[in-house]
């Protein structure tokens, strides 16, 4: 599930083969997005609000996120696109599937690079916030970073002992996030690669991880049935003493 960049509306996927559009203010359905075969599995909308992403069967389509009309679909993963983004200008899209992840022109649908180098399927792709790069996750446990314009592999992030599902730049770009069903959360130096925070206190898997706008926060979500919110600066320490529920 994801806002659109102003606020108002919420987009959803679901295991019903929609993605649906809700106002945020009164819960109200806006939209039902109809085309995919199975899952979706996530949706995003554009940096403008005015498309969606959405990723599932091993598809990715865009849509008018006004009208609901499909505009493209983006053929070329061999199995189920388990996540899709928006670059930062809405030019480009990143898709993670299989074993790859896939940039493509949001006005074309014309793939333009495959980032090729995981050895488990693709859980999780972000662009960084200049668009100059990519981070991805992986059931191969590890997180990758890339140049966004040539494909090149730039950094190989190893420190989890379970699946990658989660990952994301901070806003400034000098750190990214992951998220792990190794319960824990990291936090990386984007430069180096250097691991520079732990975060425990989950007793399930982490299915999701994000930072706050202002880079001091991250929060994440948990098969434990809990959210938690975590102070991002090196001195680790939980946000809120007690999990939100």
């Amino acid at each position: 599930a994801a806002f659109s960049p102003d606020g108002t509306r919420v987009g959803t996927g679901s295991s019903d083969g929609t993605a649906k559009l809700w106002d945020a203010t009164t819960g109200r359905e806006s939209l039902t997005l109809t085309g995919h075969a199975d899952w979706v599995r996530s949706a995003a909308f554009g940096p403008d609000g005015t498309r969606i992403v959405t990723g599932g069967d091993d598809i990715a389509k865009l849509w008018d996120a006004t009208t609901g009309r499909e505009s493209l679909t983006l053929t070329g993963h061999a199995d189920g696109v388990r996540s899709a983004a928006f670059g930062p200008d809405g030019t480009r899209v990143v898709t993670g599937g299989d074993y790859t992840a896939k940039l493509w022109d949001a006005k074309t649908g014309i793939e333009t690079l495959a980032l090729t180098g995981h050895t488990g399927a693709v859980l999780s792709v972000a662009f960084g916030p200049d668009g100059a790069r990519v981070v991805t996750g992986s059931w191969d446990k590890t997180a990758k970073v890339w140049d966004a314009k040539t494909g090149r592999e730039t950094l190989t992030l190893t420190g989890h002992t379970g699946y990658v599902t989660s990952v994301a730049f901070s806003p400034d770009g000098t750190r990214v996030v992951t998220g792990s069903e190794d319960k824990t959360v990291k936090l990386w130096d984007a430069k180096t690669g250097s691991e520079t925070l732990t975060l425990k206190g989950h007793t399930g898997g982490v299915t999701s991880a994000a930072f706050s706008p202002d880079g001091t926060r991250v929060v994440t979500g948990s098969r434990d049935g809990t959210a938690r919110i975590y102070d991002a600066t090196p001195v680790s320490r939980e946000f809120l003493p007690k999990a939100a529920k």
